[in-house]
């Protein structure tokens, strides 16, 4: 079984678990299912089989697989709330021939199966659209058609989204140095970085999101975002608001590509500025209920209820492929313009190619990140929003395909998902064209 150090960490009002190697190998996607492992089942639980608070390692393995569908039930939130008089309706048109699709995956030599794909990955819910209908549906574990997963930093990519419509409005200036917005962050290491370098994550910064390492700043700033009770003694900074203006900078911004979770916290505090809205709130009116969310999301927060817009988002299956469906369409649903076309031909488009690769993504070669969207240039197009334990909005223009997976892998980090997921979401589009 997968054993863990430090078993949890606190990033924002979201959990990262921590995974190191094991001679054994984990739970199977069956053996872990919380169902099997009788997570919170009875009236009480026994006392083993509880997952809650104050214990903070519901987010390792396996617990995981209960928590990412009841991440409510463990912390504060604030509801991203949809319109109920605007519901839009899903068509459907299924397509069993989907569930013979055999492939290759990276690296390897033996073709895997439809099953193999959705069990290597701990795939807890899985929608694809093709042409707008919903042509295959699938949910196990502690997911059903009507609940809600925890999209981690696919939050990343509805805050950049956000960002490129006040862009593409002229509500935010790409251009514009942050302190510019934000004079509390004159004196960080962000202060001197413009919103694009912001958005597209080539800021300079000195923050290590090393896991490993128990003196990462990641875990100085887990411990500032939290939202539970500080321990007695804690003279740290408490939330977002308090911890962003103490980060420092490290190097020339626009350089190179870095993946850190805190430029998506400023994204969002520019985000709240520019609009005079905070995230969550931003996202319903401009997002969730002009596209006709069927249900309401939700966010963590910090102690003072800032949304956690690195990673807080929890949102149903199906309200995700509205929002595949939505970007597939440049922001049209019918006639109307929810946003401008230019928002998602921007991110379509990509950003800085050299940048991204001084990072050394060996599964994503030839990609680039644009406004918190991995975009990977391949012949199809593709690009994507996605999240640690595998959760993704795979767009794929060419094959007019959308796929929303929700997973629960054992370890943190696409690196070890992307081998058994990219190649399967190709021969997927490959299939639907052929049709």
């Amino acid at each position: 079984m997968l054993k863990h150090v430090g078993v949890v960490a606190l990033s924002g009002s979201m959990i990262l678990s921590l995974g190191c190697a094991s001679a054994n190998p984990p739970l199977s996607a069956e053996q872990s299912d919380p169902k099997v492992m009788g997570w919170m089942q009875g009236f009480p639980p026994a006392v083993e089989k509880r997952v809650m608070q104050p214990d903070s390692n519901f987010f390792s393995f396996p617990k995981l697989r209960w928590s990412v569908c009841h991440m409510r039930e463990l912390l504060p939130t604030a509801n991203v709330a949809r319109d109920p008089m605007q519901a839009s309706a899903l068509t459907y048109a299924l397509d069993d021939g989907i569930e013979s699709i055999t492939y290759t995956p990276i690296g390897g030599d033996e073709a895997l199966t439809w099953q193999d794909f959705l069990a290597k990955n701990y795939t807890d819910g899985l929608l694809i659209m093709h042409k707008g209908q919903v042509v295959y549906e699938y949910t196990t574990g502690c997911l059903d058609k009507h609940g809600k997963h925890a999209a981690m930093s696919m939050t990343k990519s509805m805050t950049g989204l956000l960002a490129q419509i006040l862009v593409a409005e002229g509500a935010l200036d790409e251009n514009a140095l942050v302190s510019s917005v934000i004079p509390e962050l004159e004196g960080s290491g962000f202060g001197d970085a413009t919103v694009r370098q912001v958005m597209d994550m080539t800021t300079a910064i000195q923050f290590s999101e090393n896991y490993a390492d128990p003196n990462a700043d990641i875990w100085t700033y887990s411990r500032a975002a939290s939202p539970l009770p500080k321990p007695e003694g804690y003279t740290g900074p408490n939330g977002y608001f308090e911890y962003l203006p103490t980060v420092q900078k490290n190097g020339e911004h626009g350089e190179a590509f870095g993946y850190r979770t805190v430029n998506s916290d400023v994204l969002g505090w520019l985000i709240a500025r520019a609009s005079g809205q905070p995230v969550h709130q931003l996202l319903s009116e401009r997002i969730w209920q002009p596209m006709g969310a069927a249900y309401d999301a939700y966010m963590n927060v910090d102690a003072l209820g800032t949304p956690f817009a690195g990673g807080g988002l929890s949102a149903n299956l199906y309200d995700l492929g509205r929002v595949g469906q939505l970007m597939l369409a440049q922001g049209q649903l019918g006639e109307t313009e929810v946003f401008p076309r230019e928002v998602v031909q921007a991110i379509a488009a990509g950003g800085d190619k050299k940048a991204f690769a001084k990072a050394g993504y060996t599964t994503l070669p030839g990609g680039s990140y644009k406004s918190m969207w991995w975009v990977f240039h391949n012949a199809n197009g593709a690009y994507a929003a996605r999240g640690v334990h595998g959760q993704t909005i795979y767009i794929d223009p060419t094959a007019e395909m959308v796929i929303v997976r929700f997973a629960s892998f054992p370890q943190a980090g696409n690196a070890a998902i992307d081998p058994t997921s990219l190649p399967a979401y190709q021969a997927i589009a490959d299939y639907l064209v052929a049709k």
